[in-house]
């Protein structure tokens, strides 16, 4: 539970760190559009050092995200597995009943892989250098529009900061919950399948009660201290817009139109 990044806010002073999250969070959707663009190793290699670019100048260390990539390697490996041994393809190189593995599928394969380590690499850059409730003024300001239609935006932005806020937490409580039951004599790695399904009761349990008295001590503090909602409200952090911003939209653009471009001579 310790690498989850989820929701973690590593302080800094990288140009990263610096830029308006609202050109984050536009990077940060176009990334995962423009990826599924990507057919072919140079298409890929783009992407990689596109990443590693961001990587570098949020002067974060690499093996940080490696190490919060862990809990998501086994949802990673099962789709990666799944999409390898039931991909067709013309050139098969091993074959067992109805399981064939083809040149085509190891490829589409390892794109996949790719595609999942590189979007999780840059949400992760995302969390990491963005304040949870700066993040969250940055989706309020750019939702602002739909305010027209009556959509509560301020509330979307406010549920988001706290889910962001307390989501360590919940691993924090996690993470003591299960320190406590193995101090206990729980094994959590023992037996079948439905054993393991069933140890898992003994932390959800307490975990769903230490969540709901938090979110009543949490709306009692907000009514205690008179909140009323959006209308009216002036914001103690205030977001600006800055070349660097500017600079950091039209490298996502560049990306795009080269994927693009060599789509169609590839």
């Amino acid at each position: 539970m310790q690498n989850m990044l989820m929701g973690r806010y590593i302080p800094g002073d990288s140009i990263i760190h610096r830029m308006d999250p609202r050109s984050k969070l536009l990077v940060m959707i176009a990334f995962v559009v423009i990826i599924f663009l990507a057919h072919d190793w140079l298409g890929y290699l783009l992407l990689v050092l596109y990443t590693l670019a961001g990587v570098l100048l949020s002067k974060i260390s690499v093996s940080y995200f490696l190490s919060g990539l862990r809990p998501m390697i086994g949802l990673i490996l099962f789709t990666v597995i799944f999409q390898m041994l039931f991909t067709n393809g013309q050139h098969v190189i091993f074959s067992l009943w109805f399981i064939k593995i083809s040149t085509e599928s190891l490829i589409n394969a390892v794109y996949i892989f790719f595609r999942f380590v590189l979007i999780i690499f840059m949400s992760t850059i995302l969390t990491l250098t963005t304040p949870p409730l700066t993040l969250a003024d940055g989706i309020e300001k750019g939702l602002g529009p739909l305010k027209k239609i009556k959509v509560p935006v301020h509330e979307l932005g406010l549920m988001l900061s706290i889910s962001l806020r307390f989501i360590p937490t919940l691993m924090d409580d996690t993470t003591m919950i299960m320190n406590a039951q193995k101090a206990r004599g729980m094994d959590f790695g023992e037996g079948n399948l439905l054993k393991k399904i069933k140890s898992v009761i003994p932390i959800l349990i307490p975990l769903f009660v230490s969540s709901f008295r938090r979110a009543d001590d949490l709306a009692v503090a907000m009514e205690s201290r008179g909140y009323q909602g959006g209308d009216g409200r002036t914001k103690y952090r205030q977001l600006k817009w800055q070349s660097r911003d500017s600079l950091l939209v039209v490298s996502i653009i560049i990306m795009t139109i080269l994927l693009i471009l060599w789509s169609k001579v590839s």
